[in-house]
């Protein structure tokens, strides 16, 4: 059985402030370390579950977090970002059996984590089908687009309540919840046996979890810069539709992602 793991650091435990998420800063290391360890549990579980091999893609900004040498033998690290338009799910297909996401955040825009962001800090708020969307729901179409069940999910309180309306039948595990420019952190090591434990059945019970893709998309992409508007509004099929808004619409998810690749 294969598992793919997608795996976001601003939805770690004890993660709270920017200079904690970025390589070469100083409080990176911690943040980094517990990355990994939750990266780690979520392979325990998912090979007690009786995955055989497992797919990482480092998705956090440099995408050069996770720590190698932690993981287990059956693990295959993504480092980098190849310039496809899955992102920070590249290299998912429809071989693998389920998708697990580790330490992701809420969306733009919310007060679930004071680092809350949707892949750019270029714009102001992004939507799917009239519905703000998050890092998560990008996930979770592309993971429905290659027919693969989207099992688990971790990270902040106000994400894993998204991810309750969006799909009751995904298991989740909050890790934090956001307060302002504050978190309130469970215990690193109680979120590492958490993950693990509820992998396991989130993977067991995996093809619950699949989803159905909407007959057609409307993107909808508010930059902070009308510049930026005027800019990728000439993108093929894309168009403006105020001074900082470019709406763009297909039925192909993949032509979605493509849009939103270039322009975010």
């Amino acid at each position: 059985m294969k598992v793919y793991i997608s795996a976001d650091i601003e939805g770690t435990t004890g993660v709270t402030h920017w200079d904690e998420t970025e390589l070469g800063k100083g409080e990176y290391e911690p943040a980094r370390e517990q990355m990994t360890a939750e990266v780690v549990a979520a392979c325990e579980g998912a090979l007690k579950a009786g995955a055989t091999e497992i797919w990482i893609k480092d998705a956090h900004d440099s995408a050069r977090n996770i720590i190698a040498s932690r993981l287990p033998r059956e693990a295959r690290l993504i480092r980098g970002w190849s310039g496809h338009p899955f992102m920070m799910m590249q290299e998912l297909d429809s071989s693998f059996q389920s998708l697990i996401l580790v330490g992701y955040h809420s969306r733009m825009g919310s007060g679930g984590n004071p680092l809350s962001h949707t892949m750019s800090g270029n714009v102001t708020w992004l939507k799917i089908n009239d519905s703000y969307a998050s890092e998560f729901s990008l996930s979770a179409y592309t993971a429905a687009l290659v027919k693969v069940p989207l099992a688990f999910v971790s990270g902040d309180k106000g994400l894993c309540d998204e991810v309750v309306q969006f799909n009751p039948h995904i298991t989740t595990v909050a890790v934090k919840e956001g307060v302002g420019s504050s978190t309130i952190n469970i215990h690193p090591d109680l979120a590492v046996e958490q993950i693990r434990s509820e992998v396991v059945k989130a993977v067991t019970s995996a093809q619950k979890c699949l989803m159905l893709l909407p007959d057609r998309f409307t993107a909808e992409v508010r930059f902070r810069r009308p510049e930026r508007a005027y800019q990728y509004g000439f993108f093929p099929g894309a168009r403006q539709t105020d001074s900082t808004t470019v709406q763009f619409d297909h039925d192909d998810f993949f032509e979605v992602m493509r849009f939103l690749l270039f322009v975010l």
